[in-house]
């Protein structure tokens, strides 16, 4: 494991690594869940958010060189996180790992966590994004400048698998082959919804398994919600930018967000708050017996 995390999570042992994924992701479901509840009636993007929750768990935590007491760190490894809407997931996992230490002003006055990402490196974002279909092209841009930099530093970049209904995606990911990027990573948060409906039902993108391949990627494909899965495919090394489309649920973890695109931005109730957060103790406890 990376040995720049805090001690919390130094541990060469794959099993307790895992583990604490899946505890981080647990804590990581809570804050959302907070964040989304005080957000007080204007709504937050809680669906698209919870989709992603191990997938950043294991970025943040067992996968990307990062130092959290350096974020501006020239060789750290890059995230940029496309699907915009989803930031609760990144603020959350940037409290994990220590570079935040307080999301209770997440779109209040003068905060600096927005309900889309805004551009701030000194607290760990990397992009400003929101735009769909902006955040590859940027990931491109970086992932370039460090090759001809002769930078080690890999870039990360997450995409929902709607926000491939975008044109400018294909550029980019044309352009990633031709210019052989091989430090370049694109997952792909497949949760089968967007704001209207169904992905399918709205633009039918097909095999995204033979698009990425047609365009040149190496693809690999994973349970979204498996640490174990997302670890293996992850730490694989290529020789051409990578594309790992991982399998999610919209709402992961919230029983009655799972699924229900209504959970693409809204508001919770008292009691549906409760609830929520009922269920992520319980889901605690099942990993604490597990």
């Amino acid at each position: 494991m990376n040995t720049l995390y805090r001690k919390q999570f130094m541990t060469d042992d794959k099993k307790e690594q895992m583990w604490l994924c899946k505890k981080a992701s647990v804590d990581m479901r809570k804050d959302i869940i907070e964040m989304t509840y005080s957000a007080e009636g204007t709504g937050a993007h809680a669906g698209g958010a919870l989709s992603m929750v191990e997938i950043m768990a294991v970025l943040y935590l067992a996968v990307m060189k990062y130092d959290p007491n350096n974020p501006m760190w020239a060789q750290r490894d890059r995230l940029v996180l496309s699907k915009g809407h989803g930031c609760m997931a990144l603020y959350a996992a940037l409290k994990q790992i220590g570079v935040l230490t307080d999301l209770t002003t997440f779109k209040k006055n003068e905060t600096q966590l927005y309900a889309h990402p805004s551009l701030n490196m000194e607290i760990g974002i990397e992009c400003s994004s929101g735009s769909l279909g902006m955040g590859l092209s940027f990931g491109v841009g970086q992932a370039l400048a460090l090759k001809k930099k002769n930078n080690p530093a890999h870039v990360y970049v997450i995409l929902g698998d709607g926000e491939c209904d975008e044109g400018s995606v294909w550029e980019s990911a044309m352009s990633a082959s031709h210019f052989k990027l091989d430090n370049l990573t694109a997952v792909i948060d497949k949760n089968h919804l967007q704001y209207d409906g169904e992905t399918d039902e709205i633009l039918s993108l097909g095999s995204l398994e033979e698009k990425w391949k047609a365009f040149g990627w190496d693809v690999y494909k994973a349970d979204g919600h498996s640490v174990e899965e997302l670890f293996e495919v992850l730490s694989v090394g290529s020789s051409r930018p990578k594309a790992v489309i991982a399998d999610t649920v919209k709402g992961k973890g919230v029983s009655f967000m799972e699924n229900n695109p209504a959970w693409h931005n809204a508001s919770l109730s008292a009691q549906n708050y409760e609830k929520a957060m009922r269920e992520q103790e319980e889901a605690y406890n099942e990993l604490l017996t597990s």
